[in-house]
Parts: structure tokens; sequence; C-alpha cells
């Protein structure tokens, strides 16, 4: 497939999106935010693949889109609707996905170090956006999405602005229009008893209160 090829979202694009994630290879595509290298989280060659296109520091984390709630258990040890579960990573469920808000939760020790960067730890989001949700899941459920841009300079907001960032390293760019958010999503860190936000974004901390007075 021809490296930065552009097609506008659709089943046809997803379809080829799914075999070049399939494959191992590298796409880029619209988040509920800003657009992001998409690849097999669970592949070790791929999301080094991603670090080299970003030039990237290897002590930095990359986050994971899930299509579906159930996808969850793929990568937190945190258990989910039982007596056990974690409240805080619980109530913030429940109170704010789907949505732009990334919860950093404890990480399955099998994760590849190059997505959880040796810190045990691993940042997800069930995005709010039907289409990007439905790529997602056409990928196998889970997708990498750390912005698509080079390290240093602001997230792309178009397929266009993706393209001209990498001009090569890229096996397809699905474009689905521009970016929908002027803002990253919120991270919050819910790993303990006290969560924390670890960067400010679309989601206010006035709107975490209920879950940062915890």
């Amino acid at each position: 497939m021809t490296q930065g090829l552009i097609c506008e979202d659709g089943p046809e694009s997803r379809e080829a999106a799914a075999e070049v994630v399939r494959a191992g290879g590298v796409i880029a595509f619209r988040t509920d935010t800003f657009y992001g290298l998409g690849a097999d989280p669970l592949n070790r060659d791929a999301v080094r693949k991603i670090r080299d296109l970003k030039g990237r520091e290897d002590d930095k984390p990359i986050l994971v889109l899930i299509s579906d709630l159930s996808e969850l258990s793929r990568f937190t040890i945190e258990p989910i609707d039982t007596d056990k579960a974690n409240s805080v990573l619980q109530k913030a469920i429940e109170l704010f996905w789907p949505g732009p808000l990334t919860l950093v939760t404890r990480a399955r020790a099998d994760l590849p170090t190059e997505l959880t960067a040796g810190t045990e730890t691993i940042g997800l989001r069930l995005p709010a956006d039907d289409p990007v949700r439905t790529l997602v899941r056409a990928c196998g459920g889970a997708l990498t999405a750390t912005s698509a841009n080079l390290s240093g300079q602001p997230p792309a907001v178009s397929a266009a602005q993706v393209q001209s960032y990498f001009t090569e390293g890229l096996d397809l760019i699905v474009d689905g229009g521009d970016a929908v958010s002027t803002e990253p999503s919120t991270v919050l860190e819910v790993t303990g008893l006290h969560p924390r936000v670890i960067r400010r974004g679309v989601i206010t901390e006035g709107e975490l209160a209920p879950i940062l007075g915890i």
C-alpha cells in the first residue's frame, strides 16, 4: 500500500486499516480529539514503529483507545463491575465514559513495555464518537492513539496535516474530517485511592470534582 495514502473514512477504508493493523503497520486516524497514530497495541514492533516515527522518548507511555467497555480487561488488572472493583476507576467510567477522559490505571503485566514505558500503568479511553469506535472495532477493538505529530509539534488536526508531518512511514491515513476538538483529552490517574489529573483537557477539573473529591 502506498505510504501516506489518504482515504476517506468509510467501510472500505476501515477494512484497509484493519488489514494494515493486522500486518503490524501504522495508520493515522481522527480520534475523538485530534488525529492519532494507530497500531496494534499488543504488537511490540508496531508500537516501536510509532515511537520511531514520532521521535518519542522511551520513558513516555502510549495511550490506547478501546471500542467497547468489554475490551478493558485486555489491558488493566483492575476488576470492573464486581464487589472488589476500584471505586475510583468504576466511578470515573460511570460518569465520563464514553468521553474524552483518558484513565491511567494499573496495566496487565504482559503488556509490551514499548506501550507502558515500564510504568506498570496504561492510559485507556472509550471515545464518545461512533465513527471512531467503529474504526477501532474493525481494527481489533483497540488501537494506539498517540497524537499524530512529531515530538514537539502541535497535534495534527486534519489528514493533510498528518501527511505533511509524515512524508514516509505511514501505511494509511483515514480521513475522518477535521479534528472535533481544540483540546486534548483530559488524563486522570486512577491507580490508587487519590485520583490525580496528569493533563488538563476537554473535561475540566470542576467537572471531575465528584472523582477528585473521593
